[in-house]
């Protein structure tokens, strides 16, 4: 059996920054105040995106969404997930 002669090193860099990072609306990029993105295929003209809670584990784009994730997709998608048993139940 192998063993490790190394030593730990002593994590003083991490515990002196510690302090805790906050940002205004006007310091984040323009970017992160865009609207949510859409998952799946891109909106068609004049659509509105649609929030749907999934039921079950789902591969979009190589991205892994658990289910209860909330994910905003154009509405033929929304059909689409809605007819193949990935969205939960609405009220």
């Amino acid at each position: 059996m192998a063993t490790n002669t190394t030593t730990k090193k002593p994590a003083t860099a991490a515990e002196e920054n510690t302090e805790a990072v906050t940002e205004t609306a006007e310091a984040r990029p323009e970017r992160a105040r865009r609207a949510p993105t859409v998952v799946g295929p891109p909106l068609g003209e004049d659509q509105e995106p649609v929030t749907v809670t999934l039921s079950h584990h789902l591969r979009i784009d190589g991205a892994d969404y658990t289910p209860g994730a909330e994910i905003n997709v154009s509405p033929d998608y929304a059909r689409r997930l809605r007819v193949q048993g990935f969205t939960a139940r609405s009220r």
